[in-house]
């Protein structure tokens, strides 16, 4: 979407840092975003003196400390997150895996928590690290539960990456599987997103009809057969009920202060 007010402009410049691109000079940023050398320069002062961007002589601009900071914040104030820890912790804790807490926002999924009770942690995304809109068990218990309008055009616009997965040979099989995936309230997928693990994953609400987030355990699909991830799916769909139900809880709170 193109920029059309300061504001949009000035997030614009923070929006263009990624994984694959964390610097980036004032000459790439001017051709990136087609702002002025004037413009760009008053947006990186003010980024930078508010901390969300920083620069070493000579060299591009990184995203600042004002960054870590917010997210220290984000930890101890989202009622998502908070709500989560206690189930993060058990499910951890009881199995040999990596619990993770994904919120869904935008066209993006990410995890926003985690613990993991191995060595080698089961899973490829770390906090913080946007995952795989349509591939694996997190984005299956996500777009499962969006109403039809939502979740069409995602169908539609995705259809030949579905279709590779294995979900179905049209966009109306992939409705049916999915269709399956609401009924039992949680999926499993084997392999889609990191080779040689099991994804376990159930929704989250916070009171509305499309969930917001997803909890996941990934564990080595060597340590689990069918009987055991039938077990652990309960598990998990009860810890996501319930997550669900602490979030409205907090919602009915704050609606009544």
């Amino acid at each position: 979407m193109k920029a059309t007010n300061s504001l949009e402009r000035v997030l614009a410049v923070l929006q263009v840092f990624t994984e694959d691109r964390l610097e980036w000079t004032p000459e790439e940023l001017m051709d990136e975003l087609g702002y002025s050398r004037p413009t760009l320069y008053r947006y990186l002062k003010t980024l930078k003196d508010a901390g969300l961007l920083t620069s070493m002589p000579n060299a591009g601009f990184t995203l600042g400390p004002k960054v870590v900071e917010m997210d220290y914040l984000l930890r101890k104030s989202d009622p998502l997150v908070l709500a989560a820890e206690p189930y993060l912790n058990s499910l951890s804790g009881e199995y040999p895996c990596t619990a993770l807490l994904v919120r869904w926002y935008g066209n993006k999924i990410l995890c926003v928590d985690s613990r993991s009770s191995v060595g080698t942690p089961q899973s490829s995304y770390a906090r913080g690290r946007p995952m795989p809109l349509l591939r694996g068990a997190i984005a299956r218990s996500i777009i499962a539960f969006l109403p039809r309008r939502r979740l069409l055009p995602i169908l539609e616009d995705n259809f030949d990456e579905l279709k590779a997965i294995g979900l179905g040979q049209t966009v109306e099989e992939i409705q049916v599987a999915l269709k399956k995936v609401k009924r039992a309230g949680v999926a499993v997928a084997k392999g889609e997103v990191t080779q040689d693990v099991v994804g376990i994953a159930s929704p989250v609400f916070d009171s509305g009809q499309s969930p917001i987030a997803s909890l996941c355990i990934t564990i080595a699909a060597g340590g689990v057969d069918q009987q055991a991830i039938d077990t652990i799916s309960a598990e998990v769909r009860h810890a996501a009920s319930e997550i669900s139900a602490r979030l409205v809880q907090h919602r009915s709170r704050s609606a009544a202060q």
